[in-house]
């Protein structure tokens, strides 16, 4: 039987906690900015494929990690702006749309690599690890949350920043607005239909970022519904941590920490858990969160509804 060393275990599983934290952490902070806007986007899923695709095709034509997450930033607006046209615009049900999204993100990208990448075998420039002065040398800890690449570095900073924005700026007050009594902001003078535009572009991109964070920062390939749901759980991160960017990112980290340890107790088949078990740990907690959180009180008022102009 292998010696299994709990210590080692914990500092594996805690480092890579937060990395697998970190596509959801951006997906659930851009739902945020577009649910407190008064639109639900359940085409998260679809919409991480495209930024993972697009982040990873971009890469491998031209070789700059940079250019690949620009370029999934922006395939994540383009996508945003065909939801907003859609649900804001012509007002077709959010939910159907976003459902067709996702069928969309996955159909177009599992075609598209499979016409122009799947014989190459190629793969991208994995982004390297940042090791901070001093503190990753740090016992245990440091490995854990020291020595991570800059895009998991960001969506701490990414969290606090949308907080800022969202509550301490008057473009986040008139958002929350949006979401909460439209009528107001359109006697104010603002138009609700570019609020809410605005919302899923920056809600959209952020969750491309996310998707490209997988291609780019996490494996060099790209696979085809590579997800694996990512964007379902982000939905619920956005409800179990009440709308709130920082509460999404902690929240996030507790389903990054449940997929981080059912990888790496498959890595120990002394224990003789059964490895379905172990995989389905992140969904049975997904699960919970929806059954048990059902206060709606902090949800915005409007959410899903569209807005018709007296």
């Amino acid at each position: 039987m292998e010696h299994f060393n709990l210590l080692v275990f914990l500092a594996v599983t805690l480092a890579a906690a937060w990395q697998t934290a970190t596509p959801i952490i951006y997906a659930a902070v851009g739902e945020i900015f577009t649910e407190r806007a008064g639109v639900l986007n359940i085409g998260i899923e679809g919409t991480m494929l495209i930024g993972a695709f697009v982040g990873f095709a971009t890469t491998d034509l031209t070789g700059s990690l940079a250019l690949g997450f620009t370029a999934a930033i922006a395939a994540g607006m383009l996508t945003g702006l065909l939801f907003a046209c859609f649900t804001v615009t012509i007002k077709a049900n959010q939910v159907v749309v976003g459902v067709a999204l996702n069928l969309l993100g996955l159909g177009l990208t599992s075609f598209l690599f499979r016409t122009y990448f799947v014989h190459t075998g190629s793969g991208v420039p994995n982004m390297p690890a940042v090791h901070i002065p001093i503190l990753s040398g740090l016992p245990f800890f440091g490995v854990a949350l020291f020595q991570q690449n800059i895009i998991v570095y960001l969506s701490l900073a990414v969290a606090f920043l949308a907080r800022f924005v969202l509550f301490s700026t008057s473009f986040g007050l008139t958002l929350r607005a949006t979401g909460d009594h439209p009528e107001a902001v359109a006697i104010t003078g603002r138009s609700v239909v570019l609020y809410r535009y605005g919302a899923i572009m920056i809600g959209s991109s952020l969750a491309a970022l996310g998707g490209a964070f997988l291609t780019l920062a996490d494996v060099n390939q790209f696979v085809e519904g590579m997800t694996d749901g990512r964007g379902f759980i982000a939905l619920a991160v956005v409800v179990f941590s009440r709308w709130s960017p920082v509460g999404a990112f902690f929240v996030s980290l507790i389903f990054g920490l449940f997929y981080a340890l059912q990888l790496e107790l498959q890595a120990q088949p002394s224990l003789g858990i059964p490895y379905q078990a172990l995989q389905a740990m992140p969904y049975i907690l997904t699960i919970l969160a929806l059954v048990f959180v059902h206060n709606k009180q902090d949800a915005p008022r409007t959410l899903g509804v569209p807005y018709n102009k007296a």
